[in-house]
Parts: C-alpha cells; structure tokens; sequence
C-alpha cells in the first residue's frame, strides 16, 4: 500500500564527483523502479543553423552503446521488460527507463553506456536523420500541435523559441561528424540530473549508480536565459476544417509560492467541464468544441498557453470571450470555486504520486527548474493552506497581461476584433 503522501520522506540527494546530481525517492510497496536521465541540451542550444540536432542526438544515442551495436542494444533492454522513453525538448532532453527493481544492477549500466560509450555508428545516422523528418512532417496532419509549435516561435525572443523537431534546412545540414562533436559538447555529467523513483533502497542503488556513471565524463553547454517577445497577432494559413487559437503570456513559476496561487487561479479557469472557460466558451454559447489553459516552464520562466478549436465563423467571439475570462481572473475568485480548484489539484497529486514514473520525472523536473526536489507533503501543504484571500490579492496584483495571439486555419472575412492579423512568414 502506498504510503501517506503528508508523511513522504525528503528525497536522497547527491552530487556525485564529475557534476552528476542523482536524487532517489523510496517507494517501497512498488516491485518496479523508474529512471529520468535528465540532460541539459535541447533546441535552444542547437548549433547555428543546425536545429534539429538535439533531436537527432537523443536518437542517434539510443542506437547502439558499449559493445552493443542497435539491435543487439535494443534486445538487451527487451530481455529485462524495460520500458523506454523519453525526448529533445527546448532545454532539456530526458532519457527514461521503467523495470523491476531487482534488475538495478543490469539495468541502469545499459542507460549509462549510452551517454558515456555510445557507438554513433555511420549507418544508424541517417535513420535517425529520417525520423526527426517524419516527426517534423507529422505536424501537417497534427494541426494542435503546428499551432503551438507556432505560438512559441513568436511569443519567445530566446533561442528557446526554436522547435525540439527542427527545421528541413537544419536537419538537411547535419552530418555525421557534426552531430558526435555536438555530443562531446553537450553530452555530459555537469548539469545533468539522474533521478529515480520505486521499490528498492538508496544504499542498494548508490553503489549501483557509482560504479555505472562514475566514470563519465565530458561537457555540457550554458543555457540562454529566456526571453519573452513583444506582444503580437499572428496567422498561419492552412487548409483545415477548423481554426485553431493560441494564446500566451507569461505567468507564475510552478513549485513558487505565487505558483500555487496561480495553480489554483487557473485551476478555476481551465481545471474541469465546470470551469469558467469550458462554461462560458462551450457549454453557454457553443463556440468550441475544446477550450483549454495551461501552464509550461523554462528555467527562469513560467507561461501559459491557452487553446481553443472553434470554426472560421465563430473565431472573434471565442477570441472575445476567451480574452474577457483572462481579464475576468483580476476580480478573484469564489469560495466555491476555489474548493473545486483545490480539491482537484490534490487528486492529481495523489494520483501522480501513486506513479514511480511520474515521481522521477516529478524530481528531475524539480531539480532543474527549482534546484531542490519537493516532497509531495510540501505540495499538498502548499495546496492545502492557500486562502481565498491570498488567491485573490494574487490575481489583483499580478492581472493577466495582454498575450501574444497566434491563429492557425482561415480567418473570418471581418478579422478577429484585433489588432489586424498579419501571415506570420516562416511559421506555416
């Protein structure tokens, strides 16, 4: 049975000599144990005029380490039932293993020979170059996602504006040779983070981890500080059926004090199919046929992004509405409300922390965004003790600001009841 999350221990954390920081959670009742290798490089550190080569990196390592070439690799871990995941992201690109707690000792050498022997072998190259295409084509059939691709191109000034997919031109541009001197680079221990989460003991792994990372070594690059855009509206023609909507502003840090605020603020928003903008955009009027808000990060930077799929006919009245609920927060919130917003949060919580997978990525995120792991007693805590005044006088005092708009489909003859919406080049 799981244990009591207000009782949860702090979690083990060391540095280990070469810069690795390794954090471990018990979860004793568990026969399994879940692994998040986090690394600090990603898009935002792509080399000029090379994006897409984090993407192909992350690849390109799982293909073949030590003295395994790809298939051989790939049989090792499907001989233990270890289940892989895993991505490129903007900063950051993880690599996650799941498995059963007693195959520690086969297990977690195989994650580390990929960081610290992988074969990068000429012909497991351009393969991993073509799934980095196919993913990057994807987005013509996956029209949520193109917009959201688009939105942050324009609402970030940093290089964290550049997609974790890649451009043609990028991915076209990348060799062999280029990708491993990219790795040596930014493949290494120092701001890495190795987080795990399950049913073994910190004196069991310790010894584990020593013997499997302890000898890794190379660089890793800084990451740019980001940097929000100035204010705008944007479109991307497309041939669809519907027209997408994006919003973004920035927002409180998750895992903050005002974080928790705005958690629950936005809980209330964007939380369930009673919050205000499922209730104002669809249930009352029927313009949509899905509404959403929610929060992303970087270091340093906490956003929202807001999402709503509507027709080309009623894109300016769900754009008004959506607009006017985000103006709406600065009033506050209802008791009511709040107690809906909290009660859910827990759940989610709960729940989460009923995951050992969700646990290690809980650790590793928390890690590299706050540089400490919370304990989820301090989450509930947190959630539990936020009053309706605090909440209130946090919205009062930090009001939505202006976002940037990014519209993806057909607009209406009339335009969106904005600033007029110019075809953003380069984003299609």
């Amino acid at each position: 049975m799981p244990s009591d999350p207000n009782a949860t221990p702090v979690p083990f954390d060391v540095t280990l000599s070469n810069g690795l920081r390794v954090l471990y959670e018990p979860m004793p009742w568990l026969p399994t144990l879940s692994v998040t290798l986090l690394m600090p490089f990603g898009s935002a550190t792509d080399p000029a005029e090379r994006e897409g080569s984090a993407n192909v990196l992350h690849e390109w390592l799982q293909r073949g380490a030590g003295d395994l070439g790809s298939r051989a690799f790939s049989d090792a871990f499907e001989d233990l039932g270890i289940r892989r995941g895993g991505g490129a992201g903007r900063e950051t690109s993880t690599l996650g293993l799941g498995f059963l707690a007693a195959d520690a000792a086969k297990a977690l050498p195989l994650l580390a020979d990929m960081v610290l022997r992988p074969r990068f072998e000429d012909n497991e190259f351009e393969p991993a170059v073509e799934l980095a295409r196919e993913e990057l084509r994807s987005l013509e059939d996956a029209p949520t996602q193109r917009l959201f691709e688009a939105l942050t191109r324009v609402f970030l000034a940093s290089p964290q504006r550049r997609s974790a997919l890649g451009t043609p031109e990028g991915l076209a541009a990348l060799t062999e040779a280029g990708v491993r001197t990219d790795a040596a680079d930014r493949v290494g221990p120092r701001g890495s983070i190795l987080a795990l989460a399950g049913g073994s003991t910190w004196e069991q792994l310790l010894p584990i981890i020593e013997a499997a990372f302890g000898e890794w070594e190379g660089n890793s690059l800084p990451i740019p500080e980001p940097e929000v855009a100035a204010t705008g509206v944007h479109h991307v023609p497309a041939e669809t059926s519907q027209l997408q909507l994006g919003l973004a502003y920035p927002s409180a840090q998750v895992g903050t004090d005002e974080g928790y605020l705005y958690s629950l603020a936005l809980n209330v928003l964007s939380g369930s199919m009673g919050a205000r903008l499922f209730t104002e955009i669809r249930e009352k009027r029927g313009l949509v046929y899905s509404v959403s808000a929610g929060t992303r990060a970087l270091r340093g930077l906490g956003y929202t992004l807001g999402y709503a799929g509507t027709t080309t006919e009623r894109a300016a009245e769900t754009l008004q509405v959506f607009l006017a609920e985000l103006e709406r927060l600065a009033e506050g919130v209802t008791a009511d409300e709040l107690e809906r917003s909290r009660t859910g949060l827990l759940s989610s919580v709960v729940m989460r922390g009923e995951s050992s997978g969700a646990t290690a990525g809980r650790l590793a995120s928390d890690a590299y965004f706050l540089g400490r792991a919370r304990t989820l007693a301090e989450v509930n805590r947190k959630i539990e003790q936020a009053t309706l005044q605090q909440v209130n006088d946090y919205l009062a005092a930090n009001p939505v600001p202006p976002p940037t708009i990014v519209t993806l489909g057909q607009l209406p003859e009339g335009g969106l009841g904005v600033p007029a919406a110019a075809a953003a080049e380069g984003l299609a």
